[in-house]
């Protein structure tokens, strides 16, 4: 037998969990002749269709046992996987022992992803772990210079095709089709293994894999050059990969990293509130008691970086913001919902895309961020530090009001979005001046100080909205330099981590100025 020849389909065996599309495919067999072997409720469904069925166990002379969790485990059925068909000991063994071998497997696998999305019950989930699917899968992918094996009903078609026009199938599909089986396994092993570690407590275990399906292909990457795909694994988190893209252009890269920046962002406030991100940073972040005063000042914080950015927002969508949103050009909307009303206006720019997620994210739920670097990657877990004003260490001699406190409180939020290093003003709830990705924390004080004193500028306010405001930075000062910036902008009061060396130099700078600073104890790079 040629390798790399057309292999014949004259017996198959059907045992799935996804059932789409199932019948259609097993009648293309029965009408080619095909002997189709299956189990349980797959047979069930086969027979109610009118197809001839063979039980496996007719096929193993030994009947489903433990609730079925023992019924394709048998050489009668991984012998017909895995024989060799051009090997003479294999042939051999396969007349002695009776064994007729199988063309073509069909198995998809128990829903553990779907069920781990909706349950955290142990033992309902260690049911949801398939044996003999797994099993059998990577038997007949090993074998596949003389078998053809299907993990996804989206490949039904191409295998029809193929049997319906020559009778079986070449070389070429039979190993894409095992590549995928072997990933679709490894996958679902990953979703397993992270599960279990996670129920232990354990972050970052000593071996680890990471489980992912395909949902969409991006036109390219960052740049054209670069090719791209979405992938969705582990738990569900309502976000981007989980959204419903109402309306609009397809998405591309760029458009899925910064929207996953934006929607964390907003996701950390409980009052309404809307962040505007460009670049994966925020140029604008407000809340107030109703959306769309969000949108006005988060978009007053900086109009002109605000131009073809992405918005987020915690709250539904409703009619007044979303005519407030559509009048500037934008490139992305996400929102846990809308009203009928908002996506109707919506609709009048065709090349927005509007995202549902359905709800928002937990801010304490656990989770693993991914960085690739050169041979291997870096994990971390996400960064859901939330601290309120009993965890303020007050350290200057002024201490803070409780409006500066509130507003110390909203900015820190924020810094924790922001690239390092990060300086952010804001006064009532509203960034107002936004200093990102600098090397040095000095620059990133005078860019902040720079953009609300443009802004200012630009709108005709008498005087940059720092007069009056308060400060956070994402790390401590290292020298007093960085908050003589902030206090010559007219802070009042500032939010940072401590820790330096020189903090008594920063602490003595704050009280020569009058103003209030305040140590968290805890620090917000974000690389």
């Amino acid at each position: 037998m040629k390798l790399d020849a057309t292999i014949p389909i004259r017996r198959a065996l059907l045992s799935v969990s996804n059932k789409t599309g199932l019948v259609e495919f097993a009648k293309t067999l029965a009408a080619a002749k095909v002997e189709i072997l299956s189990t349980g409720g797959t047979a069930h469904l086969l027979r109610d269709a009118g197809l001839d069925v063979t039980d496996v166990a007719d096929v193993t002379g030994f009947p489903e046992i433990m609730g079925g969790r023992v019924k394709t485990l048998h050489p009668n059925i991984h012998g017909a996987l895995l024989a060799r068909r051009d090997v003479d000991d294999h042939v051999a063994a396969m007349a002695q022992q009776g064994i007729l071998a199988i063309d073509l497997l069909v198995v998809n696998l128990y829903p553990f992803e779907d069920t781990f999305s909706q349950t955290n019950d142990y033992n309902l989930l260690i049911e949801n772990i398939d044996i003999g699917g797994p099993a059998m899968l990577r038997a007949a992918s090993k074998n596949h210079d003389f078998l053809t094996v299907l993990c996804d009903p989206a490949d039904y078609g191409n295998v029809a095709d193929a049997i319906t026009t020559n009778g079986g199938t070449d070389l070429v599909l039979r190993r894409q089709l095992a590549a995928k089986c072997f990933a679709r396994t490894a996958a679902y092993d990953s979703a397993i293994s992270s599960w279990m570690a996670t129920s232990l407590g354990q972050d970052l275990p000593s071996m680890t894999s990471l489980p992912g399906h395909k949902i969409l292909d991006l036109r390219y990457g960052e740049n054209p050059h670069q090719k791209a795909a979405l992938y969705k694994g582990g738990k569900n988190r309502p976000g981007v990969t989980s959204a419903l893209q109402i309306q609009g252009k397809p998405l591309s890269y760029n458009n899925i990293n910064d929207t996953d920046a934006a929607f964390e962002l907003v996701a950390e406030f409980d009052q309404p509130t809307i962040a505007i991100i460009k670049h994966a940073n925020p140029c604008g972040v407000a809340s107030a008691n109703v959306l769309h005063r969000a949108w006005k000042n988060a978009l007053a914080a900086d109009p002109v970086s605000a131009f073809g950015g992405i918005v987020a927002m915690n709250q539904p969508l409703d009619i007044e913001t979303a005519n407030a949103v559509s009048s500037i050009f934008t490139e992305v909307v996400i929102a846990p919902d809308a009203s009928d009303d908002a996506k109707t206006v919506m609709k009048t720019k065709p090349n927005l895309r509007l995202l549902i997620t359905g709800g928002m994210p937990d801010g304490a739920t656990s989770a693993i961020k991914i960085k690739s670097v050169a041979g291997g990657f870096l994990a971390q877990s996400r960064d859901s530090m939330m601290i309120n004003g009993d965890d303020l260490r007050f350290v200057t001699k002024r201490k803070p009001t409780e409006s500066e406190i509130n507003d110390m409180l909203f900015a820190w939020k924020v810094t924790k979005h922001v690239k390092s290093n990060a300086i952010v003003f804001a006064k009532d709830s509203s960034t107002v001046g936004i200093g990102a990705g600098q090397m040095s924390r000095l620059d990133a004080a005078h860019i902040a100080v720079h953009k609300a004193g443009d802004i200012a500028a630009m709108q005709n306010w008498d005087q940059s909205r720092t007069i009056g405001s308060v400060a956070a930075s994402d790390a401590f000062f290292p020298f007093a330099d960085g908050l003589e910036v902030l206090i010559a902008a007219g802070a009042t009061a500032v939010i940072q981590p401590g820790g330096s060396l020189k903090d008594n130099d920063v602490i003595a700078a704050a009280d020569a100025a009058g103003i209030a600073m305040v140590f968290t104890g805890v620090r917000h790079f974000n690389h």
